[in-house]
Formats: structure tokens, C-alpha cells, sequence
């Protein structure tokens, strides 16, 4: 069987590597839990401990000690790589479409291509190439956004014809297919001996590794990692590290303090077949048929092909303690499937003769990307797991990411889409992950067009006003588990066409969302936007000012009532987050942030905060349902349900006061709508959300008031070049390369974090500027649609990639926002990025392989913030002026 061949090879290399540690025969292991005689005792403490054995522990092991650290105490409950590690596939693959999922898969790639030669360990690397092939326009057209995203990465990969297929792999039957993507440095490597490559690695940088241990719980003292539980006793240490796969969860919550890490694991099937008859080359490509839900590699002159089945199998919901996955059982019904699709695919195999149906348990998460990073509730409590069935792909960069995240307190990448803190409590509800990961599973393959949606655990959390938006045709995405409007579907649509019309090109939702557009610069809209994280921070003396003076890169000591747009600095000077505040008191500040900063800002702060009583901060996100009036009308109805004038002279802008609207009273409004459009933002006790959302309703519709969601909200901030954190703005990006030096204390002489960063680059200059584009020869009707990550190039040359974009309706045309870098030609140094060089240059946008024309601004349109104009008249005086 795989498994043994695979473990029988691994034990060889490991006991003449380590001939000191004492093993059992392999037939007492496999029959027996007896714990095997220990030869080295645990120590009583240490820097580390990592719990797992598999890919990922064995990497964060070898990546602490390249790092200098030493003191690192590894324990697996079974042996070394007999988890999922054991039974893994062993594609190392680099199309990923999530740009540091690719970084990782990468790394891990130039990794493992030299670790044989570093640790003596044979690790079965094989370059083979890979193949992913397309029996749709649609998924021809996601293969070739991820083919420009490699290429620009300086990975090989090219999209090619059936023919080519064909020549690469004759077995392969073209005959539904429209093209492929071929990428030639993909390999293919026996995953269990990656791992014990790494682990002999570690070992010799000084790690000690100890198998048969089981860790019970991680105790926690005032919020920080103290120690670890073993079934042989105690050890101390400073930092905990929970790589135990699908086991991770459990562990999680086996201490006082639980630590949340949604996963689930589900059942995975692969084939083995004994070699053909002619045994199949070695260096023959793997092939990956997303369309017929299977991957086919060679193995041994046979085949090995598994799948993503459309009806997955969740495994030990309820939990279950076993010390190493035995096969599990084998199940041809529910492979019957896959079969079909590997036979579609290579109708030479019928003959074949099948070896073993292996059936394995991989983890999945509730988004398809992998769970890394320092717990939000104890410090020092590390995680690294999660990887959605692709751990050898990424068990080398996720290490070293998470290692750097250790040693240095930040890795060297941004890696928000993989952090832990992304997710909060209510990800972590059993039957959510069992419902989620029977959805996830099937999405690995599944074609996922810009904007898509989870189906599963919905409708968790929601504002007060769901049932009467969700009456008035809103249709719902969900950000952070809360449900936020995309648009409203007018009566008379048809709702079903809307909700499948999935595509790269120009959506149905256009005109709609057009009109809620248009009602925005011209009337009134009202936008839910309860989902803003809400803190209120307070004191009894100066403290909360003292503090968030240092925390927040703009200055707070503003009058009472007044609202200040801030960035919440890193020690490099990049955003760890983006927020507004308001000063409600003299001692204290409503501060309002992105939904899914909720975990993230929170934890931030704890840890930078002083531990005095006198100083309290609440999270305040439920308590508010936040409803956004936009438009030139939105100052009347104010006006007429509050009996207040709401001029510019009484309410000037970034104000902020508490208010009664309608019967209801303290309702905190504030003069700012975060598009750039004139309006306010009413934060309403939600005991009062439906009667002050029904009165300003009814007063508006003399004014032409209608309801709005997300997608006008989006349109309307790009065109003002408005950028947002998480999408835009992250932890390596400063004020000083967004054009944001006006939010920055730097000249009032008062400390803050991430200061000496900024002053650097105000007196040496930025390697990036924040750059809007107007896309030109793009036809908005026929043309694909740039979404975010395409690639941006300069007179002809790469010089980095868009974050968001959209169509602005004002304009008439795509406006992408995006990163500007200069590399030097011969060298790839970056080097200053000056407004010279953003304005003198010749742009493009590189749309799945087909580039356009793009005009470079660093400033908005100031047409668009004074008066409406004609098209014309825009292009006129906004491409020229500024």
C-alpha cells in the first residue's frame, strides 16, 4: 500500500539518521497504543513548544532554529508524518489565485528542491510541471488571471492549446476542452519524507523531538502562554505553537483559555493503480481537471487520482481522540463519481488494474485559506493549520512566514487573508464548520467568478432591519458572519436570473446598481452599514487621550464632537488598521473601524494598552445599528425629523453629536459617509433601529429616497479615490505611499507608533505610491472586467498590481486603484517612486493576459467633488489639470 511503502522508506532514512532512538517492530506499532520506551526524558522547559509532526510543525521547527532559535521542544502524539502528512498526494503546485498563497507555494518549491541535498534525506522532489485544463471559456478565463499573476511573479507558465495537451501527456483526452495552463516547475515529492527531512534538519540544528507524547491542554497565566501538558509531564515555555492539523481545533479549546481555530475535517479519497503496462514516465506532468473535480499525478509507473467530490463526507464532528489516522474505510459508491471523471479524461486506464482506494481525513476552513498566526486572547499561543488538502504545497512557506511572525513579530509578507484574526467565536460553532466544510470542499474546484458567495452559515449575525431590507429585494453577501446588502433587485426583476448570473464580463446587477448610484449624487440613499466594528474608549482622567495619542497616527486632541480619520500604525508605519474616532467627551472616543477588524483591532490594542482599571474599552458593535444617508437630500430629511438645522454652518463636516430623530433619542450622527459624497452616518441604540430607519424612510420620499447596498458604496469611494483597509491598505503599506501625510502628527512634535518609519520616508521617499487608473480602450459591455489583481505595467515593464476597482458611472469608465512600484531594469532593485515617474509613464492593466490602456492619477477629480459635469468635460479638465 502507498502508506506503507511511503512510512517503511521514512523509517529507514529515520533510524539511520537518529540510530540512538529506540523504535518498536512496525507490527507491534501498528496493533498496539502501548506508548513506546521513552530514551530521553522531557525537559522541564523551554523557548518552544510545537505540537505536530506532520509538514507544518517539522517546517516551523526547521525555520525557528535557521532563525537562531535553539531552545525548541517539537511533540507528536504518534510518530513523525503519520497524520494526514503520511497520506498526502505530494503536488507541490504554484497556481494559487490568492497572491500569498502563491508567494508560499512558491518558496516551498525552491524549498524542498534543495533539501535532500542539505539534510542527506531522499525527499522523492521530482520537477514534473503541471497541466490545469479548461472544458469552459469561464475557466479558461480564471486560469489565465492566475497565468499573469505567475508570470509576473517570474514563475514559468504559459496557457496552451488542447494539441499541446496532448504532446505533453498523451494519455489525456482533449477532446471537450478549450485550453490549459501549463506552469513546467511544478513537482511532485514524497510528502512524509519532506517532513522528515525538515525534522532531521531541526534536529540537527538543536531541536528535540519527541514522538508518543501527547499534549493535554496550554496553560495560561494574565493572558500569555506559561506552559504545556503533556501525558509525561509539564513543560514550560514562552511560545506554543498548535500545528496538529485536524486535531487543532480540539486543542484549541482543551485549556482554560480556548483558543478558536475553525476547522473541520472531511474524508479524502485518491486511487492507486499498479503500473501499466509501458509504467509511466516519471517527469510526466500532473494533470488537474477542475471542471471534472480530479487531479491525476503518476505514481510508481501507475496512476494516483483523487478528487473534491460534490457530496463530501465530514469526519469526527463529535470529536475523537486517535493518535494516527488508520486508512480509513474505503467507499466506491461515493468514489463512483471521480471514477468516471478519471476515466473521461484517460479512457486508456479502464484495463488498469486498481491497487487501493485510500481514504484519508484533510482540514478544511471556512474560507479555503489556511489559519496561521498568534491567537487574539493568549500571547505566545501560535497556530499553523487548516491547509484545505494543500499542506505540502504550502507547509514550507506557511513555516517560514510563521517563523519570521515569532522571531521578529511580523513576517515579512502581508498575510491578513491567512490570519487567525480574521475569524472570530462564531466561526467556531461545530455544526457551522460541518455545514461550511460540506460547502468548501466542493468549492476547490468549483469555477469562482468575482463577487461569490457562501451559501452555509448565513444569516448569523444581522442587523435589526434584515427582514424589512431582505422585503424590499436585498441581496446579501456576508463579511466577518454579517450580513450586508450588495443592492436592492427592483420589483419586477427577475430575482433567480440575478442571483446565477455569475461572470468575469459586465454582471446584471450593472444598471441597478447604476440607478442606486445615480440617487446617491442626486438625492438621498440609506445604506445599513452596521457591521462597522464599534470600541468606545474611556477614562477617568487623561489615559484614554495619552494612550491613543500613541497608538494613532493622527492627532485626537480635538474638540469635543469632532471626528478624526486615523491610521492605527504598525512600527514600520504600515496600516494595522484604517479608522474614524470621534472625541464624544473629554475622556472619551467612539471609534469606528472595517467589519473585519473586530478581532484584530481588538487584540492590537489589548496588548498596547496600559492594564489600568481606570482605562476601559468596549466593544460596542452590537449595540449600534449604523445607518449611512447619502446624497445632496440626506441634510433635509435630517433637518425635517429632527427639528435641527443641518447646514454645513451648524454641522460642518467630520462632526459628530448626539441627536433625537423621530421619537427616538441619543442617536450619535456624524458628518461623514465614507464615499466622499456629502451625508451623515446615524448610530442608533438598536432598540430604536426600525422606527428611526421607517421615519427617515417616510420623511424621504418627497426627497426621492431609496435604499442602497455595498456594491454603489464601492463604486462611489474608488471614483473618489478613497482607499480601504483589508483591500487596499495593510500592515505594509503608510500614509506616506497612499497620499495620506495630512492624517500624520509628524510636525506637532508628539510621539506615536510607527513615526520614525514615516519620518524616514518623508526624508528619503516612498518605493510605492498609491495610484488611481482610468482605464481607456475598454469597452465596459464586451471586454472582461478588471476586479483586483491584475497586473499593472509601465511603458511595457511590470510595476505592480491593483488592489480594488470599479465601474465609475460618473466617469463612464473602470477606474482600478493600485500600487505603483519602480524596479531598476537590469538589477530588480526597487528604487524611489516620485511623482515624475507616476506621471510620465505609459500605462496598462493586464485583464486575464489582454492588456488596456490606462490613464495614471495621484489625485482624484476635483469636477467630482464640486459639480456634476459632462463627460466630456471631465475628461477635459481632469486629465489635464491635475
Amino acid at each position: 500500500a502507498a502508506g506503507m511503502f511511503l512510512r517503511l522508506l521514512s523509517d529507514i532514512q529515520w533510524r539511520a539518521a537518529h540510530p540512538k532512538w529506540r523504535r518498536m517492530t512496525s507490527s507491534q506499532r501498528s496493533t498496539s497504543t502501548t506508548p513506546e520506551p521513552h530514551p530521553v526524558s522531557l525537559p522541564a522547559q523551554a523557548q518552544v513548544v510545537i505540537c505536530g509532526g506532520g509538514i507544518m510543525g517539522t517546517s516551523v521547527a526547521y525555520h525557528l532554529s535557521k532563525m537562531g532559535w535553539k531552545d525548541i521542544v517539537l511533540l507528536e502524539q504518534g510518530r513523525l508524518a503519520a497524520g494526514t502528512t503520511r497520506f498526502c498526494a505530494g503536488i507541490v503546485s504554484t497556481a494559487r489565485p490568492v497572491s500569498i498563497e502563491l508567494k508560499m507555494a512558491h518558496y516551498s518549491n525552491k524549498l524542498y528542491q534543495q533539501l535532500e541535498q542539505e539534510t542527506g534525506v531522499q525527499t522523492g522532489y521530482m520537477k514534473t510541471g503541471s497541466i490545469s485544463l479548461a472544458q469552459t471559456q469561464d475557466r479558461l478565463i480564471s486560469l489565465k488571471r492566475i497565468a499573469s499573476s505567475l508570470n509576473v511573479m517570474g514563475i514559468p507558465c504559459e496557457i496552451i492549446s488542447p494539441k499541446k495537451v496532448v504532446q505533453l501527456h498523451p494519455l489525456i483526452n482533449i477532446h471537450d476542452l478549450v485550453g490549459a495552463m501549463y506552469v513546467p516547475e511544478d513537482a511532485l515529492v514524497s510528502s512524509a519524507n519532506v517532513s522528515l527531512a525538515l525534522a532531521t534538519a531541526a534536529s540537527q540544528n538543536g531541536v528535540q523531538i519527541h514522538e508518543r507524547t501527547s499534549v493535554s491542554h496550554v496553560t495560561v497565566q494574565k493572558g500569555r502562554v506559561t506552559g504545556v501538558e503533556t501525558d509525561r509531564g509539564r513543560i514550560q515555555c514562552e511560545y506554543f505553537v498548535n500545528c496538529a492539523g485536524q486535531w487543532a481545533y480540539e486543542l484549541g479549546h482543551s485549556g482554560e483559555e480556548p483558543v478558536h481555530i475553525p476547522l473541520h475535517a472531511c474524508e479524502h479519497f485518491y486511487l492507486l493503480t499498479h503500473p501499466l503496462k509501458e509504467p509511466l514516465s516519471s517527469s510526466l506532468p500532473t494533470v488537474v481537471d477542475p471542471d471534472g473535480r480530479i487531479y491525476i499525478r503518476n505514481w510508481q509507473g501507475g496512476i494516483l487520482s483523487g478528487g473534491f467530490e460534490k457530496n463530501p463526507k465530514p469526519l469526527f464532528t463529535e470529536g475523537r481522540n486517535q493518535l494516527e489516522i488508520q486508512n480509513l474505510q474505503e467507499d466506491w459508491d461515493h468514489f463512483g463519481p471521480l471514477l468516471s471523471a478519471l476515466l473521461r479524461r484517460m479512457p486508456g486506464l479502464e484495463t488498469l488494474q486498481i491497487m487501493q482506494l485510500v481514504n484519508c481525513p484533510e482540514s478544511f476552513t471556512p474560507d479555503m485559506r489556511c489559519i496561521m498566526g498568534e491567537s487574539p486572547t493568549a500571547r505566545g499561543y501560535f497556530v499553523l493549520a487548516g491547509m484545505n488538502s494543500a499542506g505540502i504545497s504550502y507547509g514550507g512557506g506557511a513555516g517560514k512566514y510563521l517563523a519570521e511572525w515569532m522571531v521578529n513579530g511580523y513576517p515579512s509578507e502581508n498575510v491578513w487573508p491567512l490570519d487567525l484574526k480574521r475569524f472570530g467565536t462564531l466561526q467556531s460553532s461545530r455544526t457551522f464548520l460541518r455545514h461550511r466544510v460540506m460547502e468548501v470542499m466542493p468549492l476547490m474546484c468549483d469555477l469562482k467568478v468575482p463577487r461569490w458567495d457562501f451559501q452555509t452559515g448565513r444569516q448569523l449575525r444581522t442587523s435589526p432591519l434584515y427582514d424589512r431590507l431582505d422585503a424590499q429585494g436585498a441581496r446579501w453577501m456576508e463579511k466577518h458572519g454579517f450580513e450586508r446588502v450588495k443592492y436592492f433587485v427592483p420589483p419586477g426583476k427577475d430575482l433567480l436570473d440575478l442571483d446565477h448570473s455569475k461572470t468575469f464580463y459586465k454582471p446584471d446587477w450593472f444598471d441597478i446598481v447604476g440607478s442606486e448610484v445615480k440617487c446617491c449624487k442626486e438625492a438621498v440613499c440609506v445604506i445599513d452599514m452596521s457591521s462597522f466594528t464599534k470600541f468606545e474608549i474611556s477614562s477617568t482622567g487623561d489615559q484614554a487621550l495619552e494612550s491613543l495619542q500613541y497608538l494613532f497616527s493622527n492627532d485626537l486632541d480635538v474638540p469635543v464632537g469632532h471626528v478624526v480619520h486615523t491610521g492605527m500604525l504598525n512600527e514600520k508605519g504600515g496600516y494595522e488598521n484604517d479608522c474614524s474616532i470621534a472625541r464624544l467627551s473629554k475622556r472619551s472616543f467612539f471609534m469606528i473601524s472595517p467589519t473585519d477588524q473586530q478581532v484584530h483591532c481588538w487584540a492590537w490594542l489589548k496588548k498596547r494598552l496600559p492594564d489600568d482599571s481606570n482605562l476601559i474599552m468596549e466593544d460596542v458593535t452590537w449595540k449600534y445599528t449604523a445607518l449611512n444617508l447619502i446624497g445632496p437630500r440626506a441634510v433635509d430629511v435630517l433637518s425635517e425629523l429632527s427639528y435641527a438645522p443641518m447646514t454645513a454652518e451648524h454641522f460642518p463636516s467630520l462632526f459628530c453629536k448626539e441627536m433625537s430623530v423621530g421619537y427616538a433619542n441619543g442617536i450619535r450622527v456624524m458628518s461623514i459617509t465614507h464615499t466622499g459624497e456629502p451625508g451623515f452616518v446615524l448610530y442608533i441604540p438598536i432598540e430604536y433601529a426600525l422606527h428611526v430607519y421607517n421615519e427617515v424612510m417616510n420623511m424621504g420620499q418627497k426627497y426621492g429616497i431609496r435604499n442602497a447596498g455595498y456594491y454603489a458604496l464601492r463604486s462611489l469611494r474608488i471614483e473618489k479615490f478613497f482607499a480601504f483597509w483589508g483591500q487596499d491598505l495593510d500592515a505594509f503599506t503608510t500614509p506616506m505611499e497612499c497620499g495620506r501625510e495630512f492624517q500624520v502628527k509628524l510636525e506637532k512634535g508628539m510621539q506615536f507608533l510607527g513615526q520614525e518609519a514615516l519620518l524616514e520616508q518623508k526624508q528619503n521617499g516612498v518605493y510605492k505610491r498609491f495610484t488611481m487608473f482610468i482605464l481607456e480602450d475598454h469597452d465596459t459591455d464586451m471586454d472582461l472586467w478588471p476586479w483586483w489583481g491584475e497586473p499593472i505595467f509601465r511603458n511595457g515593464r511590470y510595476v505592480g498590481k491593483t488592489t480594488s476597482s470599479a465601474y465609475s458611472y460618473t466617469l463612464e469608465r473602470h477606474v482600478c486603484l493600485g500600487f505603483v512600484h519602480h524596479y531598476d531594469e537590469k538589477t530588480g532593485e526597487e528604487l524611489v517612486v516620485t511623482t515624475d515617474f507616476i506621471n510620465q509613464g505609459e500605462y496598462e492593466i493586464d485583464i486575464a493576459g489582454q492588456r488596456f490602456q490606462a490613464k495614471a492619477k495621484l489625485y482624484p477629480f476635483s469636477s467630482l467633488f464640486t459639480q456634476r459635469r459632462r463627460k466630456d468635460e471631465v475628461e477635459l479638465s481632469g486629465y489635464q489639470r491635475e
